[in-house]
């Protein structure tokens, strides 16, 4: 089976409303899966981009939590959007080394919203 928490290529998220993003970070949770979408950092009001799924996480890639879909993000031929999404994601990552949040201030803010950090994604 192959372990989400320890695979380091990008992922995506398919909600059941159909909107689909790309995956930042991503950790356990008692209750399900913590994540963070793409520029968690920088939206209004703080917080926004972080979301909990409750539920059970299934599968073995792509993988399943309460009606959600994580899998991981194909070519730029068949998800071209997101691919690039991700293009400038990474970019931005790149450009901007002391913008994003250090990993363990992002533990840290995983942790207080209940995430088990040490089997961080």
């Amino acid at each position: 089976m192959a372990d989400l928490f320890s695979v380091t290529a990008p992922l995506t998220l398919l909600a059941p409303d159909g909107k689909e993003v790309l995956l930042a970070e991503i950790y356990k949770h008692p209750k399900g899966l913590l994540y963070f979408e793409t520029f968690w950092h920088q939206q209004e009001p703080h917080g926004i981009g972080i979301h909990l799924i409750k539920g059970w996480l299934e599968g073995e890639g792509p993988w399943k939590i309460s009606n959600h879909i994580i899998k991981v993000l194909a070519c730029h031929g068949t998800e071209a959007c997101l691919a690039n999404d991700f293009t400038q994601w990474q970019q931005y990552r790149l450009s901007n080394p002391t913008e994003y949040p250090p990993q363990p201030l992002i533990d840290s803010i995983a942790k207080k919203l209940g995430a088990e950090t040490s089997e961080k994604g």
